[in-house]
């Protein structure tokens, strides 16, 4: 049977825009063959939409409508911009590896003081050599665009038995408006190694951009790794991110997520636990008000026998705002003994608020155990009142039982300083709420 596929509006913009992006993408020529080939696989898709069930939820034709044109370079104004972002939201301690408008800033990084713990190089650096870091195990049309267009990102190389003597935060600083930035990073932790890895999404001045971001990750045996993520990009901005783990043998991973801003948001990730004894923990909280949109869609692979993996999410909507999570969790036939944990809850502040929670266990095993729960619903009214008889007020009485409803999956954080600093970011959207 032949199939006609008819381009979008969108996809013949889109198509414009890699044709003048191509001559300043990096890679050598396999490398941009690999591009043309991910880029045919986005024409032949399209942005996803409700037909597809995967984006059912996050119609991104309706939502976003069309890609942005790729973001220029930044200039010494946009660095200017993006060093005062970077002094506002580097976490102290940490070594930074800073991104701006989807290229690496050297002179706001600490790659050299870096080196001595870590191996580092530039995505850019490494597309000249290999097109390997384009490839994925899973793929639809926005990863598939990723790679066609991404231009810049960080490759780190944690050696075994390293134990890191401060984390790594890598920051995204968006500076210029209606643009879209497209970076890929990997993060390899050696076999025994210890490390905790921060990304975070700021923007600076910038509105109505777009970010495409793609993550690969690769735990050895007998490693322990926490792994943070802290989105807070513009009210109008849209993020797209995929993230692709696997885990050794008898490792920790403990991932945590929080979602603060961006008008559409979709944090994608295919976890596979590839090693027996691994212990994964994943968490998050969707913060989100008056008409933004996050979508969390984690797909975890139990593929050999003796794993835990739990998931903790919790979702906050005020105003008109929309959460969404998808979990799925699969149990290989091998993978007998699995343990496996999913619970999913949202508090809607508002009566236009709206949270879709889609948890499912897809089971090929027969000796494991295995279950999710989901829940909805508002404020409870009688300890509101409580408070409210304490003399507290409507807004200071919501904001301590909201921070309570978040507090589990926040706790899940195992450094102290940390866990402190997300309890600030959400404190303050507690605050702008306010």
């Amino acid at each position: 049977m032949n199939v006609a596929v008819a381009k979008t509006g969108n996809g013949r913009a889109v198509s414009d825009l890699f044709a003048s992006a191509e001559g300043r993408l990096p890679g050598s020529p396999s490398v941009i063959a690999a591009r043309r080939e991910a880029f045919e696989t986005y024409e032949r898709l399209g942005l996803p939409h409700r037909r597809i069930e995967e984006w059912k939820y996050t119609d991104l034709r309706a939502l976003v409508g069309e890609v942005l044109p790729l973001a220029a370079a930044p200039d010494a104004a946009a660095l200017k911009l993006a060093a005062d972002a970077v002094k506002a939201h580097a976490i102290n301690g940490a070594r930074k590896l800073v991104l701006v408008d989807g290229v690496f800033a050297a002179d706001l990084s600490d790659a050299k003081a870096l080196a001595a713990e870590a191996g580092f190089a530039t995505l850019r650096e490494t597309l000249d050599k290999s097109s390997d870091l384009l490839k994925t195990a899973a793929t639809d049309a926005v990863i598939a665009l990723n790679a066609a267009l991404a231009t810049d990102g960080v490759v780190l190389s944690i050696a075994d038995g390293a134990q890191l003597s401060a984390p790594i935060q890598i920051i995204h600083v968006a500076t210029a408006a209606s643009v879209s930035t497209f970076t890929r990073s990997q993060v390899k932790v050696g076999n025994g190694a210890r490390a905790t890895i921060i990304e975070t999404f700021v923007a600076a001045g910038a509105k109505a951009y777009q970010v495409s971001d793609a993550v690969i990750v690769t735990v050895g045996d007998n490693a322990d790794v926490a792994h943070i993520r802290l989105m807070d990009d513009a009210p109008d901005a849209v993020n797209i991110t995929s993230q692709f783990v696997t885990v050794g043998a008898n490792s920790k991973l403990n991932f945590f997520n929080m979602t603060t801003g961006a008008a559409v948001s979709r944090l994608q990730g295919f976890i596979t636990l590839a090693g027996e004894g691994s212990e994964l923990l994943v968490n998050g909280a969707n913060l989100l008000q008056k008409t933004e949109h996050g979508d969390t869609t984690l797909v975890v692979d139990h593929a050999v026998p003796n794993c835990v993996s739990r998931e903790i999410f919790r979702a906050v909507l005020d105003d008109r705002a929309h959460s969404v999570f998808q979990g799925r969790i699969i149990v290989r036939p091998d993978a007998q003994k699995t343990d496996g944990k999913m619970m999913i809850r949202a508090l809607l502040l508002s009566d236009e608020a709206e949270a879709d929670n889609k948890p499912e266990l897809e089971i090929f095993a027969d000796d494991v155990s295995c279950g999710h729960g989901a829940t909805a619903g508002a404020l409870d009214d009688n300890l509101l009142f409580y408070l409210k008889a304490r003399g507290l007020p409507e807004k200071q009485a919501q904001a301590l039982l909201i921070q309570a409803f978040v507090g589990e999956a926040i706790e899940q954080i195992a450094d102290d300083g940390l866990r402190e600093h997300v309890i600030g970011i959400a404190e303050c959207w507690l605050e702008r709420r306010q």
